[in-house]
């Protein structure tokens, strides 16, 4: 495989961009067993806030994502094509088997596999950060963004827990990080309305939708964007002016987002 992203970017640069995120998600993770640990027992098979998921099938895809990420690494590691997951059935059933194990188990899997990715990660020489994968979703991408990802995962899905930690509990760089992908993920989206954003306590200016406008200049902490952005928030903590007014309320003005891939 090859891939204009890792072109260019020498190992060194590469594990230097990995160990720094490698650190973020290890603050991430200890943040979520904590939160896992002290979660009623009872309270695994209520709903998520993902329509369809128990808190048990977010802990259960938390464990075998990241296997699937160590998957990614054995490649980056020995050049022998590891797939993400061994098919789209198989990741879907490796959640609903294990969504209805108790909490110990749970909590055990999440530790174990988290430590299995720290280890894959630790054990990788730099040249390997630069080496390009495959997504499950079959688009490539440099090793060295897979601790990223990761980062993703245990951020996003310990909001959706819906057990206490929410958006404005996480760290203001992989708030700030996301917003920048995010926005440049839905500049120019078809059909969606211009819509231009500051962030009041970063500073950081981003636009999304269509390049007519913008129709609407939507204000806020750079979290509460980023809640917006991912689908986490109806708008709550934002202000949205259409025409340098004020409307009072910005979830029923603020456009429909396309859906996160």
């Amino acid at each position: 495989m090859t891939d204009p992203a890792s072109a260019g970017i020498p190992p060194e640069e590469a594990a230097a961009r990995a160990a720094e995120s490698l650190k973020a998600v290890a603050e991430g993770t200890g943040h979520l067993l904590r939160t896992v640990a002290d979660l009623d027992p009872d309270a695994l098979g209520g709903p998520s806030a993902l329509p369809g998921w128990t808190r048990g099938h977010v802990l259960a895809h938390l464990s075998r994502n990241a296997d699937s990420l160590v998957n990614l690494l054995e490649t980056a590691r020995t050049g022998v094509d590891v797939p993400q997951y061994a098919s789209p059935e198989a990741r879907e059933q490796g959640i609903r088997d294990g969504a209805g194990r108790p909490l110990d188990e749970q909590l055990a899997d999440l530790r174990r596999s988290s430590e299995r990715l720290a280890a894959a990660a630790e054990s990788l020489p730099d040249t390997a950060w630069t080496v390009p994968l495959r997504h499950r979703t079959g688009y490539v991408f440099p090793a060295y963004d897979v601790p990223w990802k990761r980062l993703m995962e245990v951020e996003y899905h310990h909001v959706d827990l819906d057990a206490g930690y929410t958006p404005a509990h996480w760290p203001e760089s992989f708030a700030s990080a996301e917003l920048a992908r995010l926005a440049a993920r839905l500049d120019g989206a078809e059909g969606l309305p211009g819509v231009a954003l500051t962030a009041e306590d970063t500073g950081t200016r981003a636009r999304i939708g269509e390049p007519a406008g913008p129709e609407l200049a939507v204000e806020g902490p750079v979290r509460a964007l980023t809640a917006w952005l991912s689908g986490r928030s109806d708008g709550d903590g934002l202000q949205v002016h259409r025409a340098g007014v004020l409307l009072p309320d910005p979830r029923t003005v603020l456009p429909q987002l396309p859906p996160l891939n």
